[in-house]
């Protein structure tokens, strides 16, 4: 029994899809029921993470976990933020020591080593900073220290950070970039020319699967966090404008300052907490701050200890995109 933590959410249900399609007896712990999971025979299992009982009780018989869930918005208090992402990360490796579960391949986040500058080609030495600019972050790389100081003999562990997953099914960074750009408030931080890598779903996915299948008390990936991305770094922009084609869209050809996109993110976010408005503000300093900057890796470590390769390239991602979003018109 594999278990994954965030089985409905975009990343966390392709894992688990994968692991049946090969065969694997999968049980997914999420706050809601996911019924397409239950159909492929998926054991579902709604807990809050951030309950250690109920957490214990989710993960007894598992042989592996995939911990995915998080908190992953760009709004939200720090206490949000730290149960979500801290204390259920806290909980989980609980969990896994009190029944002997040998293997936790955790999902981490790139950001956790974001500053505020521009990251260009950097590997794994790239440190954590002392301080972060927001909560997610944060929470995200205390969390990833508590996953790799838990590596030992009898329990290991290794840390992924995606970056920038997008694909078919996608609801956060696919699908507010096409409802934005429909509803005519998309717009470029600085004319879009910083370079990004982001991430196809399936190569996120296999990525998982690899470190999986190579983690061990011996393995070089052991207590070791990895970037992983497409490795073809692209100006924001051909990003972007790359999902909008793939949607029918034209491109988006607007932009703001990065001066400006910070100015306004400030006073969304002060809006939104002075009314308590519903939903995430559309801009935030965190956000503006991300796409001001240039933020691609070197992924040669993950692709010597995992045997990560991206198989799916972003042109064809692109194309399997298109087809879904034409399969599926909203």
């Amino acid at each position: 029994m594999i278990v994954v933590t965030g089985g409905s959410g975009f990343l966390g249900g392709a894992l688990a899809r994968a692991l049946v399609a090969r065969g694997d007896a999968v049980r997914s712990v999420q706050r809601r029921d996911v019924p397409e999971l239950r159909a492929l025979g998926v054991e579902g299992v709604q807990a809050d993470l951030a309950d250690p009982a109920a957490t214990e009780a989710a993960l007894r018989g598992a042989e592996a976990v995939f911990h995915v869930a998080a908190r992953a918005g760009v709004f939200g208090t720090a206490t949000q933020f730290h149960g979500a992402n801290v204390v259920a990360t806290q909980n989980v490796l609980a969990a896994c020591r009190a029944h002997g579960i040998p293997k936790l391949v955790f999902t981490s986040t790139p950001s956790v080593v974001h500053s505020g500058g521009d990251i260009e080609g950097a590997d794994e030495s790239l440190p954590v900073p002392a301080r972060h600019h927001h909560p997610y972050p944060a929470t995200k790389a205390q969390a990833e220290a508590l996953v790799l100081a838990a590596n030992g003999p009898a329990f290991s562990t290794v840390a992924l950070r995606p970056h920038l997953i997008w694909g078919p099914g996608d609801t956060q960074l696919t699908a507010r970039v096409i409802a934005r750009a429909r509803a005519g408030r998309l717009r470029l931080v600085g004319g879009g020319r910083k370079k990004v890598d982001g991430l196809y779903i399936d190569n996120a996915v296999g990525a998982h699967l690899r470190a999986l299948a190579r983690l061990g008390p011996e393995s070089p990936c052991a207590g070791r966090a990895y970037f992983v991305a497409q490795g073809e770094p692209v100006p924001q922009a051909e990003l972007i404008n790359g999902m909008l084609a793939a949607a029918g869209l034209p491109p988006c050809e607007k932009s703001l300052s990065p001066a400006l996109a910070t100015a306004a993110g400030w006073l969304m976010e002060t809006a939104w907490q002075l009314f308590s408005l519903e939903g995430e503000p559309p801009l935030t300093p965190f956000v503006a701050n991300q796409l001001a900057t240039a933020h691609w890796y070197d992924l040669t470590a993950a692709k010597r200890d995992l045997g990560y390769v991206p198989s799916i390239s972003t042109a064809v991602g692109m194309e399997r995109l298109r087809e879904w979003l034409q399969a599926h018109p909203s």
